[in-house]
């Protein structure tokens, strides 16, 4: 674990791993340290708002374990119709059929959201199963679109440029500002994705 002090008011923790960054920004959360904001990403938990000098005191009280946080589980409706279904299955070495059997037959857990509100990290693919993201982005992917990158799998809540793999769609939606949360795979939420 590497601390960061990051202007007056904030520490950047690096952690190392998906896992274990959920897992700080969980215990941090929960009291352990006494942040404005908690802000996990993909390898750093960002702590906002508090005294650095306290925060490297209150982090020698983490023991560096736990669990990924596991809130509610969510199914996901897919077509499995996306442009790179077909690149996936031979990534793979498999059958398109396979494609959709493997991504239905995990539950995923979203990490942290980034990139564009609603957009959710969802981890749990086997490191096996890691895919490249596109040599140039797109300019535009659809709402809605159900899309792998590395290990991580993802539903576009909106129209924005992206690099990863589309392999389907989904119409459900992912961000709703008057909804409460709006963002519809909060970290720790549980996903499945599932054929329709």
């Amino acid at each position: 674990m590497r601390l960061v002090t990051v202007g007056d008011e904030a520490v950047l923790v690096e952690v190392g791993d998906p896992s274990t960054a959920a897992a700080l920004a969980a215990w941090a959360r929960a009291g352990g340290v006494a942040a404005v904001e908690v802000v996990p990403a993909a390898t750093t938990v960002l702590l906002d708002g508090v005294d650095p000098e306290l925060v490297r005191q209150e982090l020698a009280a983490w023991s560096g374990g736990g669990a990924v946080p596991s809130g509610p589980l969510v199914t996901i409706p897919v077509s499995y119709d996306g442009p790179e279904l077909g690149f996936v299955a031979e990534w793979w070495r498999c059958s398109e059929d396979e494609v959709v059997r493997r991504h239905t037959s995990v539950e995923l857990v979203s990490v942290f959201c980034g990139f564009a509100p609603g957009f959710a990290y969802l981890a749990g693919l086997p490191t096996s199963w890691a895919v490249p993201r596109l040599e140039s982005p797109r300019s535009r992917v659809p709402a809605g679109a159900v899309a792998l990158a590395d290990t991580w799998s993802a539903v576009y809540p909106r129209a924005a440029p992206g690099g990863w793999r589309l392999i389907g769609t989904t119409a459900l939606e992912l961000w709703d500002p008057h909804r409460d949360p709006p963002a519809l795979l909060a970290p720790g939420t549980r996903v499945r994705f599932e054929a329709s």
